[in-house]
């Protein structure tokens, strides 16, 4: 139904954009530097995405190349991200990683090692800002790095925390290295470490290719739309839990294909024409369309994790409660203006246009007002909290949906928007000394 929403000219963009090729973004003029103990340094952030098609499953487990494909909205950095800042010296012993404060055992993560000798087999000449060759190609198996990285948002809890961490370390890596392969190369790198950092770093609206080669390389990033192409389309995110999922995707999703008919029958038969569906919707900036197909396809997710042996419950019932509450409030519109996805956890991702924001805002604060502990910052955007707050009451709503308020039942509310991909950060953004500690 979103093709017939379509005309000439908006079938000539999506083919248009189509054919562009991923590009990172210019680090022309922030790039590496030599610190004042001698090593060489960057920063980079990279964002969070959300899937509004969602993959589930693994077609190769050592390629981390997904049974199907799927296509996601980035979270704009300015409210959800992660940054890491990579220090690489001739005289550090070994890799070492440090994720928000706490070292982990760089060398037994097979995940980062995989990330870190695929960069390495790449690497070229690291240059400064000017141009000036700070490691020539031939020492740098004479290097070790240390990387600081660190989230601005809850880790593990179903927020696409490994996502935007393996796509800034990938991109950190590569762009400190004088990475010598393209954008899409450096995609399946960054799949490596997550299947879903593919998706972080070009920005905008991104689909990962699932790819038919046996050796995962057509298994890409490709940016659908750049950032700017929906200005008016805003993201709410509520926490409801900020605690790390005592499932993990990994493991939940071995578990699902190797159980669940119901997944198999999704991948084939259900997502190739829901992605077109919903690329169309994307570009046509067909929101009743765009939210109803992401509402759908993710009932369908969680009903593949139902449908695993033994079964996966990433939802609770507050997440239930808030899909009730979406579909009531577009009843009370008599019309699709909100939507919701969730992905591997219990966190509501609300879809919305801006002219509808403060309406949505006091819809949640209504059902799900802050715990008078948490009552400060609840909301990230204090400008839009008190639009909401000054909304009118909608007695179509509250007769539609009759739940009393639930404090605390969510943590904290985002108020973000679609953003760019990953990109350097200057010097002073940096997380390390001089000594990369």
């Amino acid at each position: 139904f979103a093709h017939d929403a379509l005309n000439c000219a908006q079938r000539r963009l999506r083919t248009a954009l189509h054919r562009r090729p991923m590009a990172l973004p210019s680090t022309a003029a922030l790039s590496a530097y030599r610190t004042a103990d001698g090593a060489i340094q960057l920063t980079v952030s990279s964002p969070t995405n959300i899937a509004v098609i969602k993959y589930w499953g693994k077609a190769d487990a050592r390629l981390n190349t997904p049974i199907n494909s799927s296509v996601s909205v980035t979270i704009n950095q300015r409210d959800l991200r992660t940054t890491t800042t990579v220090t690489a010296s001739k005289s550090f012993e070994r890799d070492r990683l440090w994720l928000n404060g706490v070292e982990e055992d760089a060398a037994s993560n097979k995940r980062v090692q995989a990330v870190l000798a695929a960069v390495r087999s790449r690497a070229g000449d690291a240059v400064d800002a000017s141009g000036a060759v700070l490691v020539a190609k031939a020492e740098w198996p004479q290097y070790r790095v240390h990387v600081v990285s660190a989230n601005n948002f809850p880790t593990a809890a179903g927020l696409a925390s490994s996502a935007a961490g393996y796509a800034a370390l990938a991109y950190a890596l590569a762009t400190l290295h004088g990475f010598t392969g393209g954008a899409a190369e450096l995609s399946t790198i960054a799949r490596q470490g997550s299947g879903s950092a593919i998706r972080s770093l070009p920005g905008g609206f991104v689909a990962w290719d699932m790819g038919r080669r046996a050796d995962g390389s057509d298994s890409v990033a490709r940016q659908v739309a750049p950032a700017d192409h929906w200005p008016e389309l805003c993201v709410l995110i509520l926490v409801v839990s900020d605690a790390k999922k005592t499932v993990s995707s990994t493991a939940g999703m071995g578990t699902s294909v190797k159980t669940s008919p119901l997944l198999a029958h999704r991948a084939a038969a259900v997502v190739p024409d829901r992605l077109r569906a919903m690329e169309a919707a994307y570009l046509a900036r067909d929101f009743g369309a765009f939210a109803t197909l992401a509402m759908q396809d993710s009932n369908q997710f969680h009903a593949t994790c139902l449908d695993t042996h033994p079964p996966i419950f990433y939802l609770n019932d507050v997440s239930r409660a808030i899909i009730q509450m979406v579909h009531a409030f577009n009843d009370a519109a008599g019309e699709v203006r909100l939507g919701y996805t969730f992905d591997a956890g219990p966190n509501a991702v609300l879809l919305l246009r801006r002219e509808h924001a403060a309406d949505v805002l006091a819809a949640v604060l209504k059902y799900f007002p802050p715990s008078a502990a948490a009552a400060d910052g609840y909301v990230s955007d204090a400008a839009l909290a008190a639009a909401a707050a000054a909304a009118p009451p909608n007695p179509a709503l509250a007769a539609a949906f009759p739940l009393p308020p639930q404090p605390g039942a969510v943590k904290k509310v985002y108020c973000t928007d679609v953003g760019p991909g990953a990109h350097v950060l200057p010097p002073e953004e940096v997380l390390a000394d001089g000594a990369g500690m």
